[in-house]
């Protein structure tokens, strides 16, 4: 899983970016940057990249550059190379532009990554021979629409890893959306929308990416803040609506029970309630749609005070209790939680405020 989430940093927003950027720097995680967007063309660009390279590097971020063949001579430099040297990046996205040829020989020099979409296996297996460190990023798109299906991202990322490559994705942000759409720059399309914090779950789950950058400028503290929180430990956070009563659930470290059935997962510690032979009496015992979280009552015997979090639809029982929800805007974790992992249940954003 990665133990990172890399940020995206564009020219034209880079003073509102800046204060974010300082906070949240510590550990050396890489920024994505882009040296090739027309519209940010001006005749002080070259210092203007140099200096937010500078404070980049002041900050403790490491810099991967987008380029192309032209990319050098519009800073003045002689080469690629040169041109890394001179704004101090740690990586190098290569265009489409450069040969095969070309890209090993900067493998064999730096790190470099290529886009996912488009090398083969002989050449992903060409450029891992190459250099210690060769990424391929899945693209970002910001038409709604346009953006993967999840059979292809799989697909792919597995061709690649088995080449030899390291993989890295992008997913939505939800502060700050870059423009002209302001739609998100996700890679799945079943991101756009969605909670960062969901999106990367996903990713790192489902997907085994070594990888994950926020393609938008902007993520809000609260998403930054659960997802360094699953890196650090590997226990995913849960935004959930807890009833009043049950408060004291939020923050507890649950497992998944490794039997746990596809259509619900089973909160193996809650199995204390019920050896306590806790008295839980019935109340709101409704439907349970996906993303419900039960605990059965004092009518289910032994099993009282089990806990339970819906992933399919299932219907009001007189033995189970409603204790909560989770969000509508992470839904997709529900499926995150695999068999034998933890989680933990944590106040949604609009809890916290």
């Amino acid at each position: 899983m990665p133990d990172f989430l890399g940020r995206s940093v564009y020219l034209t927003e880079f003073e509102k970016q800046k204060a974010p950027l300082a906070a949240g720097s510590a550990g050396g995680a890489p920024v994505f940057i882009s040296l090739h967007i027309g519209e940010e063309f001006a005749p002080d660009y070259p210092d203007r990249v140099r200096a937010m390279c500078s404070w980049l590097r002041e900050h403790g971020w490491r810099i991967l550059a987008d380029v192309s063949e032209q990319t050098a001579i519009q800073f003045g430099c002689g080469d690629i190379l040169q041109l890394a040297r001179d704004l101090g990046l740690w990586g190098l996205r290569l265009d489409d532009g450069f040969t095969l040829e070309e890209a090993c020989s900067l493998a064999a020099r730096m790190p470099i990554a290529v886009n996912a979409s488009t090398v083969t296996p002989e050449e992903a297996a060409a450029l891992a021979a190459a250099g210690p460190e060769v990424i391929a990023i899945h693209n970002f798109y910001p038409r709604p629409e346009t953006g993967l299906d999840p059979d292809f991202l799989q697909e792919s990322t597995r061709m690649l890893q088995a080449a030899g490559l390291k993989v890295y994705a992008f997913i939505p942000g939800d502060d700050q959306l870059r423009g002209p759409l302001h739609e998100g720059l996700p890679t799945l399309e079943a991101h756009r929308g969605t909670a960062p914090l969901a999106a990367f779950a996903d990713l790192a789950v489902h997907y085994g990416l070594e990888g994950i950058f926020a393609g938008d400028p902007g993520v809000s503290s609260y998403e930054l803040e659960q997802i360094a929180s699953f890196c650090a430990d590997g226990v995913l956070p849960v935004p959930v609506h807890l009833k009043a009563g049950q408060e004291g659930l939020y923050g507890q470290i649950f497992t998944c029970r490794p039997d746990s059935p596809s259509w619900l997962v089973r909160y193996q510690e809650s199995r204390k309630y019920a050896r306590q032979g806790a008295l839980v009496e019935p109340a709101d015992c409704a439907a349970r749609p996906r993303g419900t979280i039960t605990m059965d009552n004092l009518r289910y015997g032994r099993y009282s005070g089990e806990i339970q979090l819906m992933r399919q639809d299932l219907p009001a029982d007189e033995r189970v209790n409603v204790i909560g929800r989770v969000d509508p805007r992470y839904l997709l974790l529900v499926d995150c939680i695999r068999r034998g992992s933890r989680f933990k249940m944590v106040r949604p954003p609009r809890e916290e405020e």
